[in-house]
């Protein structure tokens, strides 16, 4: 047990650099010549190690400032419809399921599932594209989706990694992290080895 411990306090100072090394993969639906993109992008800012009292330790990004919040309980079943974003806003699906698509484009979709991967960003405003997106709710269950408009429509800074969603493995590298040794009872197993063989002793 005492070995346990040990090994995770190393590992957290081990996560403080991993945390500033890496940033925010998201789906993100866009516009180019006045017509709705998917597109994979990075965010600009890094993830920084939180000095914030109960999450100490763990990794934060600022990610925009917002102007509002609101909370949105969508029927299974439920068709959106063809529409623009009604502002620049990121979309958190805490559950359920979406389904994107793009009128008259080339067949590209994206499937969002509810929890640690349902962030998105919405940015085809009715000024960048002249028909927007379909959004779909094809789940057995409600969706539940937080939309979070960004102060004064700004955009956050970004690149494209590429046309189309995020692919799970391209938004899922933040975990390392998550389970670096944030917890003094369940340590990443990779993070501990290193941890491991950097102590100047060992236990037995």
């Amino acid at each position: 047990m005492k070995e346990r411990r040990v090994l995770s306090r190393l590992a957290l100072i081990l996560s403080v650099p991993l945390a500033a090394s890496l940033k925010l993969n998201v789906t993100a639906i866009g516009a180019r010549d006045g017509l709705s993109t998917l597109e994979c992008w990075q965010t600009d800012k890094p993830f920084n190690t939180s000095s914030q009292p109960g999450t100490a330790g763990t990794a934060i990004a600022t990610l925009s400032n917002v102007s509002n919040l609101s909370y949105t309980i969508i029927p299974s079943d439920f068709d959106g419809g063809v529409h623009n974003a009604p502002y620049a806003q990121w979309v958190v699906f805490t559950s359920g399921l979406a389904y994107i698509t793009l009128p008259g484009g080339d067949g590209t979709s994206a499937i969002v599932s509810g929890g640690q991967f349902g962030l998105i960003f919405a940015a085809d405003t009715a000024d960048v594209s002249r028909k927007g997106h379909r959004t779909q709710y094809p789940g057995i269950t409600e969706t539940i989706a937080l939309q979070i408009p960004t102060q004064d429509g700004k955009v956050p800074e970004h690149s494209v990694l590429h046309m189309g969603p995020c692919a799970v493995n391209e938004v899922a590298g933040i975990r390392e992290f998550g389970t670096a040794g944030t917890s003094l009872d369940q340590v990443n197993p990779k993070v501990e080895g290193w941890a491991y063989n950097l102590l100047p002793f060992h236990f037995r």
